[in-house]
């Protein structure tokens, strides 16, 4: 048989227990044919690696990246230190703007900024009187300037309650330009939705950046309605942008519970809610497949929003809330999951997790398995107990490390030492023999995959402080989360999250091998390059000399 392509003299972590080291990788049709063959195959061309370290390529099971992409398109306020830095930046990006155009910023963290808020004056000033949307990077909160709030004001009522969100007011009630989670829809009704082609830009820029990292898969979690969506038809624009080859690594994206409606039927065929002519979870193939229903139970630990048990420190009477009533929550997702949609529910709270864990196990118990596993997103604070009954039941829970690299020393202050010692769990999980993915949460973190890992392993804040250090994991550990955990965590471990003979040909070059490196040094490894289904989709100039028939030929 002849192979596409022979890599020899490589230094290959196959993560396949069965065969954990390797040197040699035989791959044909897009799938890996051999691992370290007994005898000689005959390949259409052949690169030695040079001993470079190959890994399976990264899964990231919890991203935005359409978010991410137009991220890449409007002004970025992630490097703003102070507030001064934000006015600088809204003036800069309005100088470029004709009179009443709106200034779109993205990526702001107040806890950088040590919780401070933009001034909706000084944003009017900035901006020249031009309407300001500053989306934060929790992606629960954003602030408006005086002259955009005036236009939301003109057809909207900014004094009505709003059910999970908020339109905060200084004590004189004035509105001060920040709203929070549900509240966003106020700005959203008048700037979405966005056009399918701006959609595909965004992807098809996102993707491209995934390949610089490793990065083959991702699961964008939470498409296509409620504040988190650009469009009601943004499946449409995944499925464009394949069709256009701007879409570079395999996707699962999730919808948004909003986008789904009750399904009619047979009596016998159980209603619930879902997509017209029973469409769900599952539809597609190795390159787009619909995933679970992203359900938000909670808001954010960034913002104060994630629902506790018990309230953040110096914040009496304030420990977050739901987003939707308790009794609503529960009958939507059961009526979805009885439909066909595995539950994937954002909850970052304790109080959050409670009532995740009993949904979710209502479900498996009313309806049984679906085609994913269920999962519960973030897990912000966990509880030792919550953690024995995610493992019992089968439940993925999905934390971010990374948020204790970026937003640790602030996200401490509120939760505590002793709920900071339950934060983002990881190593609790796997002595309990639950699923552990790697995800990032991209854009409100950075994803790239090696820098996550080395959070996982040190779990350092920015101020270099221990943030739950009974947490950590080995680093053996956190490539095994970005790997065979993200394939586990996604219902496709007969795919890929593995090196072995018949999955698929996803994998990443490296400049030295992640695990043996001291801790501190992980993030500095470099992709070289990265290969989807066994073509060479980027090569960095370091990689040596590729044979030319193996590079992308798409």
């Amino acid at each position: 048989m002849l192979a596409d392509l022979l890599i020899t003299n490589a230094h290959v972590l196959t993560q396949d227990p069965a065969h954990p080291r390797a040197s040699t990788l035989a791959i044909l049709g897009g799938r890996i044919l051999a691992v370290d063959p007994d005898a000689d195959i005959p390949a259409r061309a052949v690169f030695d690696a040079e001993g470079l370290t190959v890994v399976p390529g990264f899964n990231d099971v919890h991203s935005h990246s359409v978010w991410f992409g137009l991220g890449l398109m409007e002004t970025a306020l992630g490097d703003a230190r102070s507030l001064d830095d934000v006015y600088s930046a809204i003036s800069a990006a309005a100088d470029q703007l004709a009179p009443g155009e709106w200034v779109v910023a993205s990526g702001f963290s107040p806890l950088l900024l040590g919780g401070a808020q933009p001034d909706r004056d000084r944003l009017d000033e900035a901006s020249g009187g031009r309407p300001v949307w500053i989306k934060h990077s929790s992606g629960h909160a954003c602030t408006l300037n005086g002259a955009a709030l005036d236009l939301v004001a003109a057809t909207q009522d900014l004094t009505a309650g709003i059910e999970g969100g908020v339109v905060v007011r200084s004590d004189d009630g004035r509105p001060t330009g920040l709203l929070e989670e549900n509240a966003m829809r106020l700005v959203q009704e008048l700037m979405l939705p966005y056009p399918l082609e701006t959609i595909e830009k965004a992807l098809e820029l996102a993707t491209a950046h995934y390949l610089t990292e490793g990065i083959t898969s991702v699961t964008d979690a939470g498409i296509a309605g409620g504040w988190i969506g650009h469009s009601p038809r943004e499946f449409g624009a995944y499925l464009s942008a394949r069709d256009k080859g701007l879409l570079s690594v395999r996707m699962q994206p999730m919808l948004v519970l909003d986008a789904l409606r009750p399904l009619s039927g047979h009596e016998d065929d159980g209603g619930g809610l879902g997509l017209d002519a029973g469409i769900r979870s599952g539809l597609g193939d190795e390159w787009l497949r619909i995933g679970p229903v992203k359900i938000f139970s909670d808001g954010s630990l960034l913002g104060s929003t994630a629902y506790m048990s018990e309230d953040y420190v110096g914040c009496t009477h304030n420990h977050g809330y739901l987003q939707m009533d308790a009794a609503e929550l529960r009958e939507s997702a059961l009526a979805a999951y009885r439909a066909g949609w595995p539950i994937a529910m954002h909850a970052i709270g304790d109080a959050a997790v409670d009532h995740a864990i009993s949904i979710i196990v209502e479900a498996q118990e009313s309806y049984g398995p679906n085609c994913f596993p269920n999962r519960i997103e973030h897990g912000g604070v966990v509880r030792p107990e919550q953690l024995d009954r995610i493992a019992e039941a089968g439940i993925v829970l999905v934390p971010q490390p990374h948020f204790i690299t970026e937003f640790g020393d602030g996200m401490a202050e509120l939760l505590g030492p002793a709920r900071t010692g339950l934060s983002y769990p990881a190593a609790g999980l796997l002595r309990r023999g639950a699923v552990l993915p790697g995800s990032s949460d991209r854009p409100v973190s950075n994803g790239r995959p090696l820098d996550v890992m080395q959070s996982f392993v040190e779990r350092l804040t920015p101020a270099g402080m221990a943030y739950g250090p009974a947490e950590r994991i080995t680093a053996e550990q956190a490539l095994a989360a970005y790997t065979t955990g993200s394939a586990a965590a996604t219902g496709t471990s007969r795919e890929k999250g593995s090196l072995s003979p018949g999955l698929l040909a996803d994998l990443v070059f490296l400049d030295q091998d992640p695990t043996t490196v001291d801790s501190s040094r992980i993030g500095t490894t470099r992709v070289l390059g990265t290969m989807v289904g066994g073509e060479l989709r980027f090569l960095h100039p370091d990689l040596p000399t590729f044979p030319t028939s193996a590079k992308d030929n798409r």
